[in-house]
């Protein structure tokens, strides 16, 4: 019987979705194509923008794998993640993200339905974001060679001219800004995985943050360097960077943003805030003079809503990162040994 390339009937993935033949042409066109909407099936996206154009300009281009688990939780899925994620490591150095890949890795007998789910939800998300899907790959593998689908994701923006964000820009008296709350992502996907018996409303801060950064770079053009604070939280990136610019860093635990049931939640099962992954929350370093002025941009964003100084950069005096408690003492903040949840995105 002679089908249309885009007519799927079936509910499930095959290994013969993966085989490169009618099967797999119709799981592309009525699942990825059919929404992503790319210009033309060659096997390469031909990209041009203004943006290219301008003298001094420059390409900022990054990947990353997601693997989270499980594939939806609150807040949001594994599309959603991996288009904010992408967008999100070229936001804070400065670049305005443009265009995206994504290639799956499915595995057999993934719902459909579910593939459908996540892919609609990339779609809203790189919408929302001002930024384009172009092209992807898709490969099928047995049952058991995978965990429902895994994605890759590349992400392409344009620096414009004289915007130079670095973690060696940062310098001594510099304020140490975060967006919002800390550790939403992985409180959200502990809970979500049932294995705790955790019952709890947290959602994860799920969102893309080129919008926040443009609005603070128009503020404060003196702002250092951003980074977002993923895998390993916000203890681990103030760690890299602290180690970058060869200076030290000191919280505020008092001035820390943090829900009381993410607090709960760390205190149940020993677990600290400070290393909990964050999928929406960066931390910025900007001279003291302009910290009000990012402050007021952010807090004029839907992502910036919480933002807060929560510290202040120190000349260098052996410990990278260090917080002064509420008790008024002071506790080292190192780089997260392991990992505390695997799989968190």
């Amino acid at each position: 019987m002679n089908m249309s390339p885009r007519s799927l009937r079936d509910t499930h993935v095959t290994l013969s979705h993966g085989g490169g033949g009618r099967a797999m042409r119709n799981l592309i066109d009525s699942v990825f194509t059919s929404v992503f909407l790319p210009d033309g099936m060659e096997d390469q996206a031909r990209l041009t923008h203004p943006a290219l154009a301008e003298p001094g300009a420059r390409l900022a281009m990054t990947t990353d794998g997601f693997v989270v688990d499980p594939v939806e939780f609150p807040g949001g899925d594994i599309g959603k993640l991996a288009v904010c994620g992408t967008i999100n490591d070229l936001a804070v150095g400065g670049a305005r993200p443009l265009w995206l890949s994504a290639a799956f890795i499915v595995e057999e007998g993934t719902e459909i339905a579910l593939l459908r789910r996540v892919v609609a939800s990339m779609a809203s998300a790189a919408q929302d974001a001002g930024v384009r899907i172009v092209t992807g790959d898709t490969k099928v593998v047995a049952r058991g060679a995978a965990d429902k689908v895994f994605i890759t994701t590349t992400g392409i923006g344009v620096i414009p001219p004289g915007r130079d964000l670095a973690a060696a820009h940062i310098v001594p008296g510099d304020a140490v800004i975060v967006n919002g709350v800390l550790g939403d992502h992985g409180a959200a996907i502990l809970a979500a995985r049932g294995e705790m018996a955790l019952h709890s409303d947290i959602q994860s801060d799920c969102q893309s943050l080129n919008g926040l950064m443009e609005a603070a770079l128009a503020a404060a053009p003196g702002i250092r360097a951003a980074r977002d604070a993923t895998r390993g939280g916000l203890a681990s990136a103030l760690n890299e960077m602290a180690d970058e610019a060869n200076v030290s860093i000191l919280l505020e635990e008092d001035r820390l943003p943090l829900r009381s049931d993410v607090r709960g939640v760390c205190e149940i099962l020993g677990l600290d805030p400070l290393y909990l992954a964050n999928e929406g929350t960066l931390v910025m370093f900007a001279p003291p003079d302009q910290a009000e002025a990012v402050l007021g941009a952010m807090r004029g964003t839907a992502a910036g809503c919480d933002a807060c100084v929560v510290g202040h950069v120190t000349d260098r005096r052996g410990t990278a990162v260090s917080m002064t408690t509420s008790f008024g003492g002071t506790r080292i903040v190192d780089m997260l040994v392991g990992e505390q949840l695997p799989r968190i995105c």
